[in-house]
């Protein structure tokens, strides 16, 4: 397996990978009633926005297996998100009176999103999601994505990185620690990490 930067024609695997492991590192397929909500909020819209820091996986057969995408600057992208994507991406699902199913709080979470709406970006102003297939997970190409991206990151003079990981990830919970990122403060429900990068 080998990592490569993002290019067009990858987004329908993206899509398919965040679906296949969006329900706390496991298989989201059928947890709501559009499955094709997931990606529409974790990560096609950060390769929309910013090609250049998407990177995936590819397996031997040229099949992608696994991302990493980021946002250099959160309060930039949550205002894009906020004003430009989800106006026009979520226009499909109509924002819900309140919080009757998983769906609704996933649809209220994304039409919540703004500038200043998590309060890591002033220490950590970089975020991302990354996602590995199980057949890709357990042969430091988790870390391998992970690096690739700082190095970018710290390229571009980006100072902090930050990512929120469901609660119900042990996986996730026990893997961020081991690649440099130290705990902060979190809502329930989810763990929040960073890492410096200056």
């Amino acid at each position: 397996m080998r990592i490569r930067p993002f290019r067009s024609g990858d987004e329908p695997a993206l899509a398919d990978i965040c679906l296949k492991t969006a329900d706390a590192g496991a298989d989201a397929t059928g947890v709501l009633d559009d499955d094709d909500l997931w990606a529409e909020i974790f990560v096609l819209p950060y390769v929309a926005r910013h090609p250049d820091l998407a990177f995936v996986v590819e397996a031997g057969d040229g099949r992608v297996v696994g991302y990493v995408v980021a946002a250099p600057d959160t309060r930039e992208f949550e205002e894009w998100f906020r004003t430009r994507w989800w106006p026009k991406a979520g226009a499909r699902w109509p924002r819900p009176g309140a919080e009757r199913s998983r769906q609704d709080g996933i649809l209220l979470y994304a039409y919540g999103r703004g500038p200043g709406a998590e309060p890591y970006g002033d220490d950590y102003p970089a975020h991302l999601h990354i996602d590995l297939l199980p057949e890709a997970q357990g042969q430091g190409l988790g870390r391998r994505l992970i690096d690739t991206l700082i190095d970018e990151l710290r390229r571009r003079g980006v100072t902090g990185l930050h990512l929120v990981a469901s609660s119900d990830n042990a996986g996730a919970v026990a893997f961020y620690p081991r690649v440099g990122f130290a705990p902060l403060p979190s809502h329930d429900g989810v763990r929040a990490f960073g890492r410096r990068l200056d």
